[in-house]
């Protein structure tokens, strides 16, 4: 190659041309001044292993060679800078080796200019070649970082939601790792999953960031649970108004101020969810029913009442228990009024009527007491939130 001797007494200079290399890109790239983010001496060496690879396809025909590209590309990955910035650093330092070729040549007379034409084509493909080497390996690396964080964030969110962070990882270095205030308010949501990896709130996190709701997820096999920070005032309501668009059967928990509540949350959204009435999608808060929170807070209680109250219905077989619990549910759903009930049930409204002189039968108490209803509500409301 006819450059071979401009290539030779450059890489002579190597040292010196590291460092005006670093000088031009860290005046052209605006990332590149940085020197907390990229410091001098790291740019510096990244440029004389660059040049150095480069001159020496010139000076002994070596192959080219891609690992400092390649080592580059990982490093500004792992440094932050963007793809588009480290890309716009190679074009500069090739634009800037090839200056120093062309003036190093016009000392070999030797040179002609048909070489010179021949080595611009040559700087340049080579440049292609480098810059898909740092691209990919950028990218690539990009990818490993990207997974290593959301495992880590994935981690950090289960250890919130089952209250078991490490003991050298407290609940707020945890909400700060996962972008979320210190401070509440917040809330736990619980989602029901239709199906095993299928998330029943797609896109919910970045909908929620554009409102100004930092949140963290989870995906289960059975549902897909959240904690939301509700910074602003009109915080509940828009979160609410997002998670109903998604359609999907959604429980939600009271508001809470400390990160260390959230276990209990969770358990309060779940609860909620599990007395979402109807198979179809909703929202519920678990405040929007005090009897939900006696409940929660009283299981044992709550299950004797479902046993004082329901006994008589819950010892016939389960077919016929099925039918009188699921009548008596919709009948309180429609506020008491036959007809409705008896259209959601897809029914006679005699058959509605039938089925309660049932129940009234099995428990000797009529639907017309109010303390009858409130019992039976009550004790209903019970058997759908408590364990089998």
């Amino acid at each position: 190659m006819g450059l071979t001797s401009v290539g030779a007494a450059l890489r002579t200079r190597l040292p010196e041309l590291g460092g005006l290399m670093t000088e031009r890109i860290r005046a052209e790239v605006e990332s590149y001044a940085d020197d907390a983010l990229i410091p001098f001496s790291s740019l510096r060496e990244s440029c004389e292993d660059n040049a150095d690879l480069l001159l020496a396809r010139f000076a002994f025909g070596a192959g080219p060679d891609v690992g400092a590209a390649q080592q580059t590309g990982r490093l500004r990955a792992e440094q932050g800078v963007p793809l588009a910035d480290t890309l716009h650093a190679y074009r500069v330092g090739f634009e800037f080796l090839w200056s120093e070729l062309v003036d190093e040549a016009r000392r070999h007379p030797d040179v002609t200019d048909a070489e010179l034409v021949a080595g611009s084509s040559e700087i340049w493909a080579l440049f292609g070649r480098y810059a898909e080497a740092v691209a990919a390996a950028y990218r690539e690396a990009s990818a490993e970082l990207t997974l290593q964080r959301e495992a880590r964030r994935s981690a950090l969110a289960e250890a919130l939601f089952t209250g078991a962070l490490a003991d050298r990882t407290t609940p707020w270095e945890a909400a700060r790792q996962l972008g979320l205030p210190e401070r509440g308010p917040y809330a736990v949501v619980a989602a029901s999953v239709p199906d095993p990896g299928q998330e029943p709130l797609p896109g919910i996190e970045a909908a929620l960031r554009r409102s100004g709701l930092p949140s963290v997820w989870r995906l289960l096999p059975d549902q897909q649970i959240g904690l939301i920070a509700l910074g602003h005032r009109d915080a509940e309501s828009v979160g609410l108004r997002a998670l109903r668009s998604r359609r999907a059967r959604v429980g939600v928990s009271p508001r809470f101020d400390s990160l260390r509540d959230t276990p209990q949350a969770l358990r309060f959204a779940r609860l909620a969810l599990t007395g979402l009435p109807g198979d179809g999608p909703g929202v519920t808060r678990f405040d929007d029913s005090p009897l939900a929170m006696l409940v929660a807070a009283a299981p044992a209680e709550a299950s004797r009442l479902v046993e004082v109250s329901l006994g008589p219905v819950l010892a016939l077989p389960a077919a016929e228990r099925a039918r009188l619990l699921r009548t008596l549910g919709h009948w309180f759903a429609a506020g008491g009024v036959t007809a409705e009930a008896a259209e959601g049930l897809f029914v006679h409204p005699n058959t509605v009527r039938y089925r309660l002189r049932r129940i009234e039968e099995l428990t000797g108490r009529p639907l017309t007491d109010p303390l009858t209803v409130a019992d039976l509500g009550a004790a209903l409301y019970a058997l759908r939130l408590l364990p089998t």
